[in-house]
């Protein structure tokens, strides 16, 4: 069955790069960036893995832990972790889960066999303290994720909790927000004194400092 949002991320055991770890002691308290890779020393998850090491005070000033996981040993992955500090000029310090008997694949649905019958897909579960999975995305294993967007989604759900408000296209920090419909006008007028702009009764924005 494929997870969605809102569901709860199962929990697993199992040993990583840097030891064994039960998921949610692990995440505890944490928002988590989790992200598959087909293969160890593939040329797109070496760039993948690289760019998240490269974003780690990013990842860290949000609270969030990445927590990478590809289908091989941690062995393997040690080794794979070398060839990505030399080759994208970096030091990576995140956990790297060893799944070589796809088991955390499986159940995080992460093989596609339209795909692969064997490899991972590039999912992204963005997860939250509470263990609930608020945001998924998959990319195909030829197309590098986009880490512009999985720091600005993560943004936007922080600022979206925060504040109780929606955020609309393409929105960073600093842009206007959008009351949400379900709030009402004396209600918003109370939690927004600031004001807003009513484009129509369902659309209002304002700016949160």
């Amino acid at each position: 069955m494929s997870l969605r949002i809102g569901d709860t991320a199962p929990n697993f055991e199992i040993e990583t790069t840097k030891g064994k770890i039960d998921f949610h002691d692990w995440a505890k308290g944490k928002w988590v960036f989790f992200f598959s890779h087909p293969a160890d020393y593939t040329p797109v998850c070496t760039t993948e893995m690289g760019r998240t090491s490269q974003l780690a005070n990013e990842f860290a000033k949000r609270g969030v832990l990445p927590l990478g996981l590809s289908t091989d040993t941690v062995d393997e992955h040690l080794g794979w972790i070398s060839d990505i500090n030399d080759t994208q000029n970096t030091d990576l310090e995140f956990p790297i889960v060893a799944d070589k008997g796809k088991r955390v694949a499986e159940l995080y649905d992460m093989i596609h066999p339209g795909e692969s019958e064997t490899a991972t897909v590039r999912s992204v579960f963005i997860i939250d303290p509470n263990h609930k999975i608020r945001l998924t995305m998959t990319y195909p294993m030829a197309i590098g994720r986009n880490f512009d967007e999985i720091l600005r989604v993560i943004d936007a759900l922080q600022f979206s909790d925060e504040h109780n408000v929606a955020c609309p296209a393409d929105w960073r920090p600093g842009d206007k927000v959008i009351i949400k419909p379900t709030v009402s006008n004396d209600d918003a007028a109370k939690l927004f004194p600031q004001g807003w702009d009513e484009v129509r009764p369902y659309l209002r924005f304002t700016e949160i400092k």
